[in-house]
């Protein structure tokens, strides 16, 4: 019988991913992918809202979307992610990929152009939903 190790680490986590790069880049170019990095900060230096993702080939992937709860309704969002789009755009992107949970942001998406192209139902329990949603830029 074979018996496995438990490493829960990040460390070993992060091996893991970079073993699957490795692999990958046989198959591509994996250099060609970028960081999206967009935030916003008040008059005090604080930081209120944060954008994050990457670009590769065609997708853009949105990984991570936050606004401070004071800032929302402002349009500040939809700002902050119609230049994450454009800047996709001009790196070559033809879509957008992301996830929303079912009290995030789904109709904030929707209102911008998002569909749901596959729902995770039971996520992360019974009664819960992960959308993920696309858009063509």
């Amino acid at each position: 019988m074979t018996h496995f190790i438990v490493d829960n680490s990040s460390d070993f986590a992060e091996q893991a991913k970079q073993k699957i790069s490795e692999f990958n880049a046989q198959h591509w170019d994996a250099s060609k992918r970028q960081a999206l990095g967009l935030k916003q900060l008040n008059a005090n230096g604080e930081v209120v809202a944060m954008l994050a993702g990457r670009t590769f080939g065609n997708w853009f992937y949105l990984e991570s979307f936050w606004l401070q709860e004071r800032e929302r309704g402002k349009g500040l969002g939809s700002a902050m992610l119609a230049e994450a789009e454009a800047i996709a755009r001009h790196r070559g992107c033809r879509f957008v990929l992301l996830d929303t949970l079912e009290f995030q942001a789904k109709p904030f998406y929707q209102r911008h152009g998002y569909r749901v192209a596959w729902i995770q139902q039971d996520y992360p329990f019974a009664g819960g939903a992960k959308y993920f949603m696309t858009k063509t830029l």
